[in-house]
């Protein structure tokens, strides 16, 4: 067989099965998210238990210096359970200095907002704001516009921390539309 047909096939042939260990290295990570969310603040499980679904982004990268940008990869969960892939992109003008990696979770306050997700054109309101994950803080937190948002800072320091104006794209595990 030539080189040529070789590498097309072989290409094919492990693509799929890396996306796959992609796919679960990022369930994991999600997971590992939702854990440190529950021991930060026992609170919050009001929100895991009532939500329609929850999208988890255990790493967010956000940088800027006057404009800036963030983007991250999450998952979204219903009953519990990893249904889709999620990106997140975020641009922004304004003042702003630095950089950090942070987390953050969406929950969906019901059906009618989760399925406006999952339609993978989503976006936050320019004036969206989150709960910064601390013990305690989520006994006082409320859905806002069908959406509960937490973040956690992994690294790094950013004047300007807004989650208005992120936008999302989504698809179901498994690469079907």
């Amino acid at each position: 067989m030539r080189l040529s047909t070789l590498l097309p096939a072989l290409v094919l042939i492990v693509a799929p099965a890396a996306l796959a260990s992609d796919d679960a290295t990022l369930v994991s990570d999600a997971r590992a998210t939702i854990a440190a969310f529950r021991k930060k603040d026992a609170n919050i499980e009001k929100f895991f238990s009532s939500a329609a679904g929850y999208a988890v982004f255990p790493t967010i990268a956000k940088g800027g210096f006057v404009v800036g940008g963030a983007g991250g990869d999450g998952v979204l969960f219903v009953g519990g359970h990893p249904v889709g892939k999620s990106s997140m992109g975020q641009a922004s003008v304004g003042f702003q200095l630095g950089g950090q990696t942070y987390s953050e979770i969406i929950f969906f306050e019901n059906a009618s907002t989760l399925s406006e997700f999952k339609k993978g054109n989503f976006a936050l309101a320019a004036q969206a704001s989150a709960v910064a994950l601390s013990a305690g803080a989520a006994a006082t937190a409320n859905y806002e516009n069908g959406v509960a948002i937490f973040t956690a800072t992994k690294t790094g320091l950013m004047y300007e921390a807004s989650v208005g104006g992120q936008k999302f794209g989504y698809h179901p595990l498994g690469g079907k539309k």
